[in-house]
C-alpha cells in the first residue's frame, strides 16, 4: 500500500485540507498507516498533478488561502481498481524479534524490562482500540458499507494487539524462567 492509497481513502470519507487529513492520520487511518504532514502535502501536490484529487481555494483573514481537497473520478476510479487488487502477504518485520534472537548476547533483565514497556504500550493501543470498539460500534451485526469496513480494520487492530500482550507475557516469562535456571537474576541485581 502506498501513501497516496492511505490519502485517496481519507479523501473518500470527506473532504479536507491537508492539515485535516493529517489530523485524520492522528485519529484513526495513522494506527494502521502512519504518515508526516510533510509526507501528506507533498503526495496531495503529486496527487492533484495525477489528476486524483481537485481542490478549491478557500480564502482565510489574515493567513494564505487554504486548499479543500476532493477525490476526483480518476482518483476514484483509481482507489476502486487498487481495492479490487490482489494483496500480497507482507513480511513480518519486527525489530524486536530481532533483537530477542540475539538476546543472549545481552543483558537479560534489560531485555524483560524493554518487553514490558512493549506491552505496556501495545495494552494501551488494544484499550484504545476496545473503546473504539465499544463506543462507536455497539451493534457490529447491523454494519454495512463503510462503516462495516473501518469496524472490520478495528477489529484487526484489537487482534493483533491481543496477540502482541499474549505474545509479550509469553517472552516475559520464559526468560524470567532462564533468568531464575541460570542464577543470573542474582548476579545482575546484586552488582
Amino acid at each position: 500500500m502506498a501513501l497516496e492509497h492511505a490519502i485517496l481513502i481519507s479523501l473518500s470519507e470527506r473532504p479536507g485540507t491537508g492539515y485535516e487529513i493529517g489530523q485524520q492520520f492522528s485519529r484513526s487511518i495513522g494506527y494502521f498507516w502512519s504518515a508526516t504532514h510533510q509526507q501528506i502535502y507533498r503526495t496531495l501536490k503529486k496527487l492533484h498533478s495525477d489528476g486524483f484529487v481537485s481542490f478549491e481555494s478557500v480564502a482565510q483573514e489574515g493567513r494564505p488561502d487554504k486548499k479543500v481537497y476532493t477525490l476526483s473520478e480518476a482518483g476514484r476510479a483509481m482507489l476502486a481498481e487498487w481495492v479490487a487488487s490482489p494483496t500480497a502477504l507482507e513480511p513480518l518485520r519486527s525489530e524486536i524479534g530481532l533483537k530477542l534472537r540475539a538476546a543472549d548476547l545481552g543483558d537479560l533483565t534489560q531485555i524483560i524490562a524493554e518487553l514490558r514497556e512493549y506491552r505496556d504500550r501495545a495494552a494501551s493501543l488494544l484499550a484504545v482500540f476496545q473503546g473504539w470498539e465499544r463506543d462507536y460500534y455497539p451493534d457490529p451485526d447491523s454494519l454495512t458499507g463503510r462503516k462495516l469496513g473501518q469496524y472490520l480494520v478495528l477489529i484487526g487492530g484489537v487482534s493483533m494487539h491481543k496477540h502482541t500482550v499474549a505474545w509479550c507475557d509469553e517472552v516475559i516469562d520464559r526468560f524470567s524462567r532462564e533468568l531464575d535456571r541460570t542464577g543470573l537474576a542474582a548476579s545482575t541485581t546484586s552488582s
